[in-house]
């Protein structure tokens, strides 16, 4: 007989959305908003560092609540977070280099080794780190704390590429997809889904940047000169779009919609 415990367990197993195309294209996307939205708020708007900084916290405290008091993947609750912690993953890594003057290099090493502890811990207390497996509060927990950090060093590592190594945007967009595009190739001929998975996440992170300020920066900086209010809005658009469509599917296809392939 299938006890209460198990039961409960299962009815998280769809807090993490199913992994497809869209996944990683929200992904990329959240990243890029994470980028021209931090800056808007700070530089545009004229909020200052530290009281966006505040802010973006105390917003995603309250996205991250919902998500865990939630016993099933809602992916608007989901997706408001990821872009949340992207946007305060920024702001770590913009706050201990511009704020602090840390080295891009030291901060770089500093939070692979924060994001290496964080899955040693959770393999050791778990056994495992496939997000398929998210279905415990404690579990979750790990996930998110291994998500803020691969913000932070994906943030790090694009920004020592981009800026420090002085590759610029759009070849770091090439090298970037390029490296995720390995990893997928890799994962299609036997290496870890898990391992596979985690790369590739912290990989989009800075793609996502490296997109995101080709397209808002002006010409005369290596960028389109979109700018970042209409570089913003336009991927907002299109994370709302695939977010709608994804809600649309989880609520017509009942608890089992949104289940991790």
């Amino acid at each position: 007989m299938t006890s209460t415990k198990t039961l409960a367990a299962a009815t998280m197993l769809n807090k993490v959305p199913a992994i497809s195309i869209a996944f990683w294209i929200i992904k990329i996307l959240s990243t890029t908003v994470g980028e021209t939205g931090a800056d808007y708020l700070a530089v545009h708007v004229g909020l200052g560092t530290a009281l966006t900084g505040g802010l973006m916290v105390a917003l995603l405290i309250t996205a991250l609540t919902m998500q865990l008091r939630s016993h099933r993947c809602i992916p608007w609750i989901y997706w408001l977070t990821v872009v949340l912690v992207s946007v305060v993953g920024t702001q770590i890594t913009d706050a201990l280099t511009d704020g602090l003057g840390v080295n891009l290099y030291a901060s770089t090493v500093a939070f692979a080794l924060g994001l290496a502890t964080i899955f040693a811990v959770w393999y050791a207390i778990e056994g495992t780190l496939a997000i398929q497996t998210i279905v415990t509060r404690r579990r979750e927990l790990f996930y998110w704390a291994a998500i803020l950090l691969t913000f932070a060093l994906g943030t790090a590592a694009g920004d020592l590429a981009t800026e420090a190594l002085g590759l610029g945007f759009g070849i770091g967009v090439i090298i970037f997809a390029g490296l995720i595009a390995i990893i997928g190739a890799a994962y299609y001929v036997g290496v870890s889904a898990v391992l596979a998975f985690w790369l590739a996440y912290i990989l989009t992170r800075p793609l996502g940047a490296s997109l995101g300020d080709l397209v808002s920066q002006g010409r005369t900086y290596g960028g389109l000169g979109l700018g970042t209010v209409y570089t913003s809005l336009l991927f907002l658009l299109a994370i709302g779009t695939l977010v709608a469509v994804q809600q649309v599917r989880a609520t017509g296809h009942g608890p089992d919609a949104g289940k991790s392939a």
